[in-house]
């Protein structure tokens, strides 16, 4: 993780932008880059977290959040971006609000190849389907782009995608051993 990640918790500071937003639900998969953000979310009592079994879900439901009058946002890693791409239609279709946020995988300093297709193919999918990209490497910048983002999103009416790059979240490394 860089100094810049360690001197501002970029998660508290997005937390702190939902609630400036006054969104009332998070959905999300199992994701270790989401973990401090979703669990802050859960014990939020101006929040529902809303586990998912597969990220296609999160647009359904930001679909019914929105027409029962109520802000959302899904929490997703760039793996699961393509079980998306399909329902990602209806943000044009029926024109609702709509906003995610993204840990990347196959970005800077990637060692799992299976990640590198989707984490390549993310940005260029999303674009596919008119969703308007934010992109963040540092935490320093973490709260002003997802607060741009959001308002793109909520007072916009677009779809749009936060990616949160591997520079920001830290680089896994599962192959060091350990002495």
């Amino acid at each position: 993780m860089n100094a810049d990640a360690m001197t501002i918790d970029w998660r508290e500071q997005i937390f702190d932008v939902l609630q400036d937003h006054e969104v009332r639900q998070v959905y999300h998969v199992p994701d270790a880059g989401h973990s401090r953000l979703i669990e802050a979310c859960q014990t939020s009592n101006s929040i529902r977290t809303v586990p998912l079994t597969t990220e296609e879900e999160g647009v359904a439901l930001a679909a019914g959040a929105w027409l029962g009058g109520q802000r959302s946002v899904l929490l997703i890693q760039s793996s699961g971006v393509g079980n998306t791409i399909n329902l990602m239609g209806l943000t044009k279709t029926l024109r609702f609000p709509f906003l995610t946020l993204i840990t990347m995988r196959g970005d800077y300093g990637e060692f799992n190849s299976w990640q590198f297709p989707m984490g390549q193919g993310t940005p260029k999918v999303l674009e596919a389907m008119g969703v308007l990209l934010y992109s963040v490497d540092k935490a320093s910048e973490v709260k002003a782009t997802v607060d741009a983002a959001a308002r793109a999103a909520f007072n916009g009416g677009q779809a749009v995608a936060v990616l949160l790059r591997q520079k920001l979240i830290g680089i896994k490394d599962f192959g060091k051993k350990k002495a």
